[in-house]
């Protein structure tokens, strides 16, 4: 049985899983043709190199060309390290835009021409990220709408990730215990502590562990997608590794900011 197996040491969020997927021998080629079956423009993939603590990981990254999707790149969340300075030139609170319902994100998931696994794969995820959305709001699923992660960059990882899962032909998929970080980020609706309170619904029930290292290091995007994916949480479950993959995110911290992915066949545990 095809396995992987996510060490989230650093965390995890969209980007991060898409670059170790790709290391693991996901085409890109094939993700970017994959991804023009979505009903999407204004945007473009960019794939580069990128060292991290002395490791050599593969940093994804979505480009948009729309600026009306401006503000919902990058990370979803804005990492605050002084009352007065934050990682990006954004504020959400000062523009207008258009922000895009489940329901919406749904339907031109259902509508394009993905394979069916992969669109159920991908509503799977996108529905678990608005239950949490709708817990958070004390709304019903109907009305939720997404101010950080409805942008095409959030499609574009969660729909990617289904496409890699089904690619790389993964039959299951492990994790370890999620590395939350510390701090506060600050989103749409004001300022908050880490994890964000839809990363809070996201991660019941899975464990997790924080340490002093700084900033938002599993996303709700991340969470979403690894919560739905992965069938169990521990240690590294007896395998054959044959390959490694290193996703990179896209800050410096004082850790490898990289997820690292291992892929290979299960093994049967010796007697003890």
């Amino acid at each position: 049985m095809k396995i992987a197996y996510f060490d989230c040491f650093a965390g995890i969020s969209g980007d991060m899983v898409i670059g170790a997927l790709l290391e693991l021998g996901l085409d890109p080629a094939v993700l970017e043709y994959e991804l023009c079956k979505l009903p999407l423009e204004g945007y473009r993939l960019q794939v580069s190199r990128v060292e991290k603590c002395g490791i050599q990981t593969t940093h994804f990254q979505v480009i948009l060309t729309d600026a009306t999707d401006e503000y919902l790149a990058d990370a979803e969340f804005q990492e605050i390290e002084r009352p007065a300075e934050t990682h990006h030139h954004h504020n959400h609170s000062q523009h207008s835009h258009p922000h895009r319902s489940l329901t919406e994100i749904i339907r031109l998931i259902q509508d394009s021409h993905l394979s069916a696994a992969v669109k159920s794969t991908a509503c799977q995820i996108f529905t678990r990220l608005g239950q949490a959305e709708a817990r958070v709001h004390g709304i019903s699923l109907k009305q939720v709408h997404f101010h950080e992660v409805g942008g095409i960059d959030a499609i574009v990882d969660i729909v990617g990730a289904a496409i890699g899962l089904e690619q790389l032909g993964l039959e299951r998929i492990y994790a370890s215990p999620l590395h939350l970080g510390s701090g506060f980020v600050r989103c749409a609706h004001g300022l908050f502590p880490v994890p964000a309170p839809a990363t809070v619904n996201l991660i019941a029930g899975v464990p997790v562990y924080s340490s002093a290292v700084k900033g938002e290091l599993v996303t709700p995007t991340g969470a979403a997608i690894i919560t739905t994916l992965a069938q169990q949480f521990g240690p590294l479950p007896a395998m054959v590794i044959q390959v490694t993959g290193y996703g990179a995110g896209s800050r410096d911290r004082e850790i490898p900011n990289a997820l690292r992915v291992y892929l290979g066949q299960a093994k049967t545990q010796p007697p003890e």
